[in-house]
């Protein structure tokens, strides 16, 4: 990969007490790249994520953001400087609606309509959480309740709310799990027109079919560890890969 890193998790080593769960993992986030991690339950999947977006400090080991070092911030200024996430379990309000969801996770952006007069901030705060509602097809759904939505749109919502904080990057934490095959597919277009918008991703799938038509590059991480990396093609044919992850049947 010859792009210049957006986000940087160099040699990053995550301990629980006696518990190694990452060991000198290292990633790169390119800018307008779709970047995947892959491995099995307990891999130390979202532990990368918990460290990128300051949930858990690094045991050792550095993760920059544009150059800048993430060490010591706190979630929300990490979130306000550019990074925002979805989870694996669902984190929705089920009594507000699927409009308030993108309005509220407006504040505190680094959108301009945080520095305008209340009544103009908040007509660009509707404007732009209308955009995204039809960027995700939600306009049907902006005044209905999230505990309403079946699963699969509670996803489109979550991923929504996220994109509505205006990231350079997006990490989603298993955005097509539970979700049918005409929702993944419909999830895996929506992810690539973000990427033409010029937003970069780092996602964890567990459904390869998605991963290997989607991402740019990937990383396999096994028990804390990175054991390989490369195009979806290399990670496929990596024997690595085959015996710790994939089985032989890939």
């Amino acid at each position: 990969m010859t792009d210049a890193p957006l986000l940087e998790v160099d040699r990053v080593t995550r301990r629980f007490g006696g518990v190694t769960a990452l060991l000198d993992v290292s990633i790169a986030v390119p800018e307008n790249r779709i970047i995947g991690v892959i491995g099995p339950n307990g891999a130390g999947k979202t532990t990368v994520f918990n460290v990128v977006t300051g949930a858990y400090p690094p045991s050792s080991g550095e993760v920059r953001f544009l150059g800048q070092s993430l060490r010591g911030r706190p979630s929300h200024r990490i979130a306000k400087g550019g990074i925002a996430r979805t989870f694996q379990n669902l984190r929705l309000f089920p009594s507000m609606t699927v409009l308030e969801h993108l309005i509220v996770a407006q504040k505190g952006s680094r959108g301009l309509a945080s520095l305008l007069p209340v009544q103009v901030g908040a007509r660009a705060n509707l404007a732009k959480a209308e955009e995204v509602l039809a960027f995700f097809g939600l306009e049907a759904h902006r005044n209905r309740l999230a505990r309403e939505l079946p699963y699969g749109l509670q996803r489109k919502v979550e991923m929504a709310r996220a994109l509505s904080m205006e990231p350079r990057l997006l990490l989603l934490d298993e955005p097509v799990a539970g979700m049918t095959h005409e929702e993944t597919a419909e999830v895996a277009d929506l992810l690539r027109r973000l990427k033409a918008r010029g937003v970069a991703m780092l996602l964890i799938e567990h459904d390869m079919t998605f991963v290997m038509g989607l991402c740019d590059h990937l990383y396999v991480l096994d028990f804390g560890q990175l054991i390989a990396e490369g195009t979806p093609e290399q990670v496929r044919a990596n024997p690595a890969v085959l015996d710790a992850y994939l089985g032989q049947d890939a």
